[in-house]
């Protein structure tokens, strides 16, 4: 007997130090001819697929088609990675789809694939009947489990420096790994880096590709900004917006922008109070765009994983942080307190640990992983005091 979806997930180790690339190749091609396959968008890149793929996917969804959407990590809940047709999955989907899966696999193939591979297997088979399937690669692109179907377009979102270990030192090697993934269309949102732009011009020409730039006509700039300005967007949202609606144009899915008005962004510079705001950013690239998007000093609640530049982070939000609290997270990849409060000290910025209090008169911001904004609503929602 096989277990259950839950009990079979938390058997997985979430991470490993070598993976073998092979294997989800191996067992999606004993999937393929099992499943219908939808329409792909792949998103790909350091920042911004979370949210541009959401837009894609929700705007194309309220245009009248079924619509799906993978993405990861999750904040609370599993359920939240495979978004199908405006929520998250069920329970009972998920428990279905790996019951079918398993059996297609087979009990030796399913358990040796990662967490990853298995979840991304799982979402093409909840997403079959779709007009359109939106998947999020996971930390890299060309060696991604996402990267294993046909895709009818690639949107490159922006890339800076994450995940060296895996994806390479460079902007260039970074690039190079993420923009090989591409198939036949690839969509470049705007880029920090003018190497990101070169890298994309030499594959895209390598593999007879067609590449469009971003762009953003005015007008659309002007409807944008009048919705940023109401549901309080920073200006990286807006232009992760224009990205989504140009990769819309180029698929010619008809959208209406206003839909725009009733998406929620969970963990995206998300109003959760009037004066806390949560993102689960974790480089120094979402770091910038922060930044920027801060209009007011906050108090910056935070932590980070050992493998992420956590003293660049600090050093980037300074300008707009009265003072740090320390958040602890549970993670086999977090960096140790002693490490984040040596980073603090030396970037020059006073701290103290976060004690559960939330001061009425402070403006907060909640950033630093999925795992910082997990563990504070996880606190919050066991207490009482948390401003409306």
């Amino acid at each position: 007997m096989m277990d259950s979806f839950d009990t079979f997930l938390q058997n997985k180790p979430l991470y490993y130090k070598e993976i073998d690339h092979e294997r989800v190749h191996i067992a999606y091609g004993q999937l393929k001819s099992h499943i219908k396959h939808p329409r792909t968008v792949h998103i790909v890149g350091t920042n911004g697929k979370g949210s541009t793929g959401r837009m894609i996917a929700h705007l194309a969804y309220k245009s009248g088609l079924k619509v799906g959407h993978f993405s990861s990590p999750h904040i609370l809940k599993f359920n939240e990675r495979i978004w199908l047709n405006g929520r998250d999955s069920t329970d009972e989907v998920l428990e279905a789809a790996h019951q079918r899966l398993f059996g297609i696999l087979g009990k030796a193939l399913s358990e040796s694939l990662s967490y990853f591979e298995y979840t991304t297997l799982l979402a093409f088979i909840v997403f079959e009947n779709c007009d359109l399937m939106v998947l999020e690669a996971g930390l890299g692109g060309e060696f991604d489990a996402t990267n294993v179907c046909d895709k009818a377009l690639s949107v490159i979102t922006p890339i800076g420096i994450d995940h060296q270990a895996f994806l390479g030192e460079s902007i260039e090697a970074i690039a190079g790994t993420k923009i090989r993934s591409i198939q036949k269309k690839v969509l470049l949102a705007p880029q920090v880096y003018d190497e990101v732009l070169e890298v994309a011009k030499e594959i895209t020409e390598e593999k007879g590709a067609k590449l469009y730039l971003s762009k953003c006509p005015s007008e659309r700039v002007t409807q944008l900004g009048v919705i940023a300005e109401e549901r309080s967007w920073g200006n990286y949202l807006v232009e992760n917006a224009s990205v989504a609606l140009q990769a819309l144009d180029i698929l010619d899915i008809s959208y209406q922008i206003n839909d725009l008005r009733t998406l929620e962004l969970f963990g995206r510079f998300y109003p959760l109070t009037k004066n806390i705001r949560i993102d689960v950013g974790h480089n120094p690239l979402a770091a910038k765009a922060i930044e920027k998007a801060l209009d007011k000093k906050v108090v910056l609640i935070y932590n980070s994983l050992d493998d992420k530049d956590y003293e660049a982070v600090l050093q980037t939000l300074k300008p707009k942080v009265k003072h740090v609290e320390i958040i602890p997270i549970v993670s086999q990849r977090a960096t140790t307190l002693s490490e984040i409060e040596k980073a603090i000290q030396k970037v020059g910025i006073d701290y103290s640990y976060f004690e559960g209090k939330i001061d009425k008169n402070e403006q907060y911001l909640v950033f630093g992983s999925f795992y910082v904004v997990e563990e504070f609503l996880n606190r919050m929602q066991k207490k009482s005091d948390v401003p409306k």
